[in-house]
């Protein structure tokens, strides 16, 4: 079974059955499968939604050249969290697993390929100082957003975009306000 179709049934599972080895196991049909497909269990198998979510939310958002940057992160992080909607339960969980003190290192590194997919769709070819601004920045506005859309009810979209737009403009007043080099 393709690595997203199994990711698909496990996200439908997950509700009832949290990201667990029994979730992995039925998705599969076979727990030798599931542990084939998810070796590391369900933190693998969280890593691998985390990728695919990454991929998908880059294919959704198109061409990105017509807008400025703030745009296009806009439009990127709408394009991830609208692809996610139907999984919102499963991202909630997945944030639960990754907020245990031995997944947390893996928890940075997936929030950090996200930022960096978005920068790097959004053009950014930067490889001095701002490459890691940029994206340690992009980190703390994603996360706050992300735990904005997950304590909101679902189809609240509108006031989810309104806190980022909110975040962004917070941004672009720190950036304005620092001193010329």
């Amino acid at each position: 079974m393709p690595e997203d179709a199994l990711l698909d049934r496990v996200q439908a599972l997950v509700p009832q059955l949290g990201w667990t080895r029994r979730a992995l196991a039925q998705a599969a049909g076979d727990e030798a499968l599931a542990l084939n497909a998810f070796p590391g269990g369900p933190r693998d198998a969280v890593a691998a939604m985390s990728r695919r979510a990454d991929r998908l939310m880059v294919e959704d958002a198109g061409e990105l050249d017509g807008l400025r940057t703030p745009a296009r992160i806009r439009r990127l992080i709408e394009c991830r969290l609208t692809r996610a909607e139907p999984h919102r339960e499963a991202v909630r969980q997945a944030m639960a697993v990754l907020a245990l003190p031995w997944n947390a290192p893996l928890g940075m590194r997936l929030v950090a390929e996200t930022a960096d997919a978005m920068w790097m769709a959004a053009g950014d070819t930067s490889s001095d100082i701002s490459r890691y601004t940029r994206r340690a920045t992009l980190v703390a506005v994603y996360s706050a957003t992300l735990a904005f859309w997950l304590r909101q009810p679902a189809g609240n979209m509108p006031q989810v975009m309104a806190f980022l737009d909110r975040r962004l403009a917070g941004v672009a007043r720190l950036q304005k306000s620092r001193p010329a080099a």
